[in-house]
C-alpha cells in the first residue's frame, strides 16, 4: 500500500484560526492559490435575523431531518394557535430563536454530517428553517452554484468538516477556508444560459413526479383507515378541541391516577374507544415472550471491529434500522448480553425522547447481529405477521396511543412495555393480514419507482453540469 506524503510549512497551520492539522483538512488545499476563487468572490454569509414569531400563524418549518439526499424539503406545518404536544419540542426551539427565513435563491448547507449532502436551494419563501444550516447567498447563478455544491464541491466541503460528537460537523470558518477551483466556476458562468435551458425541462419533470408522490404515513393511514372504516376528518376535528369537561371519576379510573390533559384528551379517548370497539385483542395476546428493554453501554464497550451493532434510538429514527453511524460493541460485551440481541421479525420501539418516542423498526435481515439499547424495547410476536404489525405501529392509530399514554414532561417522556402490551391490535386472520400488507407494499413500491425516476432526472442534471465543466477545462 502506497503512502501519500504532503509537505507543509508551519505558516500554513498558523493561518488557520483553529490550528487544524488533520490530514483530511490539509490535503484539501492545492499549492497554487491563483487558480481558485475565495468564498468572498462567490457568496456572502447571511447574518442571522430574528423572526417575529408573534406574527406567525400557520407556517412551515424544516429541520435537517426534513431534507432528503436529493435536497428536497418535506417541512412540518405548525401553528401556535393549534399547538399540538407531539410537536412541542419544535415550538420550544422556535421560541428560543431557532428559526430563520431564507429568501429565494439562498442556499442552506447542513452543519451536521455534511457528507449526507442535505443542502437546500431556496426556490420559494414559504418555509422557515432551523439555524442548524449555514445560510449563504450566492453571487453567481444560485441554481448552478447549488448544483456544483452537490457535485463538484462536495468533496471540498467534506474535507474541511471536522469530527464532532460521533459525526462530522461544519462551521462557517470551515466553509471560508475552501478554495473553489476557478476552472469549474468559470465553466458554469460562461455557459449559464445554455445550462439553464437544458436543466429546466428536467426540473419540470421532477416537479411533475413529486406531485404524484404519496407519503408513507398517508398510505399506511389510508389502508388501515379503509379497513377499519374510520372517519379521519372527525378525528382531526376532535383533536382541535382545546376545552372540554371531565368528571373526577375519570381521573381516578386509571392505575396511575393520571391527571394530565394529554392522557385525558378527547381525541385519545375517541381513538382508544374506537379500537376497542373493533377488537378485544391486545398486543400481549400475540407476543411470543415478554417485551423487554435493551441494555446500557459504556464507552469502553465499543469496538470498531466488533461483529455486533449497538442499536440505539438514533439508529431507528427513520422508521427502519439504519446501520450508518451505528456503533459496534466488543466481543465480550456481546457475549454477556446475548439475551438482548435481535433477530429477523423483531420490532424495536423507541421508548423515550421527543421526536423519537414511539418510532419503530422491523428487523428484516437474518444476518443482522445487533444488541438493542436500553432506551428501546424489543417486541417479538407469534400468530401475527411482524410486517403487518410494524405497519400498524407506524399508523396514527398506534402512534396516538403512544402520545396519550407516554409519561413525563418535556423531553423526558417515556413509554413502557407494561403499557405497550395493553394497546389494542386488530384481530385479523392470516389472510386479512396478508391483504393489508400487500395493499401497503404495492403503494410503497410505486413510490420507490417514482423516487428512482426523480433520481434519474437529478443524475441527468448533474451530468449536464459535469459535462459543461469538462468541456471548459478541455
Amino acid at each position: 500500500m502506497g503512502v501519500n506524503i504532503q509537505k507543509k510549512k508551519f505558516s500554513d497551520f498558523r493561518s488557520e484560526e483553529s490550528l487544524r492539522y488533520d490530514y483530511k483538512y490539509i490535503s484539501s488545499f492545492e499549492t497554487s492559490s491563483k487558480d481558485f476563487y475565495s468564498y468572498r468572490q462567490l457568496f456572502d454569509f447571511v447574518p442571522f435575523q430574528s423572526v417575529d414569531i408573534a406574527s406567525l400563524e400557520k407556517f412551515k418549518y424544516a429541520e435537517i431531518g426534513n431534507v432528503n439526499k436529493l435536497g428536497e424539503v418535506e417541512p412540518i406545518e405548525l401553528s401556535f394557535d393549534d399547538r399540538q404536544e407531539e410537536n412541542e419540542s419544535l415550538f420550544k426551539k422556535i421560541e428560543k430563536g431557532d428559526i430563520i427565513k431564507p429568501l429565494s435563491g439562498d442556499v442552506l448547507i447542513s452543519k451536521i454530517r455534511p457528507y449526507l449532502n442535505k443542502n437546500v436551494l431556496i426556490e420559494n419563501e414559504e418555509t422557515y428553517f432551523t439555524k442548524a444550516f449555514i445560510h449563504i447567498r450566492p453571487k453567481i447563478n444560485s441554481e448552478l452554484f447549488f448544483l456544483a455544491l452537490r457535485t463538484k464541491f462536495i468533496n471540498q466541503i467534506n474535507a474541511v468538516s471536522r469530527q464532532g460528537k460521533g459525526y462530522p460537523t461544519l462551521r462557517v470558518d470551515d466553509l471560508k477556508s475552501i478554495r473553489f477551483p476557478k476552472s469549474i466556476v468559470d465553466a458554469l458562468v460562461n455557459s449559464q444560459s445554455e445550462l439553464i435551458e437544458k436543466i429546466s425541462p428536467l426540473k419540470q419533470d421532477i416537479a411533475n413526479l413529486k406531485a404524484t408522490k404519496k407519503q408513507t404515513l398517508s398510505i399506511i393511514n389510508q389502508v388501515f383507515g379503509e379497513s377499519f372504516d374510520f372517519d379521519w376528518s372527525a378525528f382531526e376535528n376532535i383533536k382541535k378541541e382545546k376545552s372540554y369537561t371531565s368528571s373526577i371519576s375519570k381521573f381516578s379510573n386509571n392505575i396511575d391516577c393520571r391527571m394530565g390533559i394529554r392522557f385525558h384528551n378527547k381525541a385519545g379517548a375517541y381513538i382508544q374507544s374506537f379500537l376497542e370497539s373493533m377488537t378485544n385483542k391486545r398486543i400481549k395476546d400475540f407476543i411470543s415472550e415478554n417485551i423487554v428493554l435493551g441494555k446500557s453501554v459504556s464507552p469502553s464497550d465499543y469496538d470498531e471491529e466488533g461483529e455486533y451493532f449497538y442499536i440505539a434510538m438514533s439508529n431507528i429514527k427513520t422508521w427502519e434500522f439504519d446501520p450508518e453511524d451505528c456503533k459496534r460493541v466488543s466481543e465480550s460485551y456481546a457475549a454477556s448480553n446475548l439475551n438482548k440481541t435481535v433477530k429477523k421479525g423483531d420490532i424495536l420501539l423507541a421508548r423515550s425522547g421527543e421526536g423519537t418516542i414511539g418510532k419503530v423498526a422491523l428487523i428484516e435481515d437474518e444476518d443482522i447481529n445487533g444488541i438493542f439499547a436500553d432506551f428501546t424495547q424489543r417486541i417479538r410476536l407469534t400468530g401475527f405477521d411482524p410486517l403487518c404489525a410494524y405497519y400498524y405501529m407506524r399508523s396514527d392509530f398506534f402512534q396516538y396511543l403512544v402520545y396519550t399514554h407516554k409519561k413525563g414532561l418535556g423531553n423526558n417522556t417515556n413509554i413502557f412495555p407494561s403499557q405497550i402490551k395493553e394497546f389494542p391490535i386488530p384481530d385479523w386472520d392470516d389472510t386479512k393480514q396478508a391483504e393489508i400488507v400487500e395493499k401497503i407494499k404495492t403503494q410503497l413500491d410505486e413510490q420507490k419507482v417514482i423516487d428512482r425516476q426523480i433520481e434519474e432526472k437529478q443524475q441527468a442534471i448533474n451530468k449536464i453540469i459535469e459535462d459543461a465543466i469538462k468541456q471548459e477545462q478541455n
